[in-house]
């Protein structure tokens, strides 16, 4: 069986890849609309190798005959246009933006992880795709939490612009290019000069001297792993085009040796450990552009504290940390048969 697709902010830094890993997957396509803004209306985007497919204005559109929306837009437009979704079709969603992650009753998946919670979907046919960042996190501290669950976790994210859209990976550019001749560019996307920088923000600082990306981390890990975990995170931006990486220091209820917990990230097909004790053997961003894996470096551990373990991780924020574990939703769907043309 195929099915019906609709794909919200084809345009976008996760829509243009998310097409690209439905054509690398093969995924069972019978018709695949790409739906944008009524200034895209007219333009077209590549689908595979051979099929052109011309953009449609989200707003007019018709989901009544759609198995499967993947949208890949801004909150608001989530808060705007998921409700008319689900009041007009039968079609599951599964959402990237931040709108819909907290509610209680929609699944925030992982599905290598957390596939279960699916039947939570039942009701809204709605899916949350989790935080780019939370994805790896997730992931790799749900590996090492086999009858050992993980009580606290300390994090510093390394973020690159693309996370925050082309306007951000342009400002970048045009601020590194200027820099060279001696121009200065006032910034406009971020806070600060991105190029040649790191900046400790990413969303407005709230009350608590938390930013909003730090809270969506607290709050997400808190609903995939357990209510009761502590996370303590810094998120930093930093003048990388695509991949993130955060340096991650673990607690768990019990001692876990570091030994085990080599098997363990071995074990996880989604996981590729890149580490060597002995050489200077580690992943950066820049290595895994394009892959899909969550690359796991620098694993090592304190014998004082057995409990506690620390490690580099990175990944492509577009394919795993947004895209393909969006893609991976829509394959687990396909499985379970809950995909059922209208």
């Amino acid at each position: 069986m195929s099915y019906r697709l609709a794909v919200v902010g084809a345009t976008g830094n996760v829509g243009r890849v998310l097409l690209d890993i439905l054509s690398e997957r093969d995924f069972p396509v019978e018709k695949l609309h790409a739906l944008g803004s009524e200034r895209s209306v007219g333009k077209s985007l590549s689908f595979g190798e051979r099929e052109t497919i011309p953009l449609e204005f989200l707003d007019t559109f018709d989901f009544s005959q759609i198995d499967l929306v993947f949208f890949c837009a801004s909150d608001a437009l989530a808060q705007k246009h998921i409700p008319r979704i689900q009041s007009t079709s039968k079609a599951y969603i599964i959402d990237k933006s931040s709108a819909f992650r907290m509610d209680p009753h929609v699944p925030l998946m992982v599905p290598e992880i957390n596939a279960g919670t699916l039947s939570w979907a039942a009701k809204k046919r709605l899916i949350a795709n989790p935080n780019c960042v939370v994805v790896p996190l997730a992931l790799s501290l749900q590996t090492l939490a086999q009858g050992n669950p993980v009580k606290k976790v300390v994090v510093s994210t390394y973020q690159s612009v693309s996370g925050a859209g082309k306007e951000a990976m342009d400002e970048l550019y045009l601020q590194t290019k200027a820099t060279y001749v001696a121009e200065s560019l006032t910034p406009e996307v971020f806070p600060k000069p991105i190029a040649f920088n790191v900046i400790p923000q990413i969303d407005r600082i709230e009350h608590d001297g938390f930013t909003g990306e730090e809270h969506k981390i607290m709050g997400e890990l808190k609903k995939i792993i357990h209510p009761s975990l502590q996370v303590t995170p810094t998120c930093v931006r930093v003048p990388v085009f695509n991949g993130h990486a955060a340096s991650v220091h673990a607690t768990f209820e019990k001692p876990l040796a570091l030994a085990t917990a080599r098997e363990r990230f071995s074990a996880e097909k989604s996981i590729q450990l890149y580490d060597s004790a002995s050489k200077e053997l580690y992943a950066t961003p820049l290595d895994i552009a394009g892959e899909d894996a969550v690359y796991i470096s620098r694993l090592r551990q304190d014998p004082k504290t057995p409990s506690e373990l620390t490690f580099w991780l990175t990944c492509d924020n577009l394919r795993k940390g947004a895209a393909l574990n969006a893609v991976q939703i829509a394959e687990l769907l396909v499985r379970q048969n809950l995909l059922k043309n209208c």
